[in-house]
């Protein structure tokens, strides 16, 4: 579910790192938020992440 529907940005895995040097998995997630777009002329729920939509690649319905 988290995945832009127009960049294909997703879940990105990684380590947390404490001051110790001890090393656990953590995940980053995209800021995914659920818009009314026009698609392929008709307005349509789409998940977009916010870079996408500040960035003009969304026109809003």
């Amino acid at each position: 579910m988290a995945k832009c529907e127009i960049c294909g940005k997703g879940v990105t895995f990684g380590n947390k790192v404490s001051h110790s040097m001890r090393s656990t998995n953590r995940t980053w997630k995209p800021n995914i938020m659920r818009v009314k777009a026009i698609k392929n002329g008709t307005p349509c729920h789409m998940y977009v992440c916010s870079r996408c939509l500040r960035s003009g690649k969304v026109t809003r319905a």
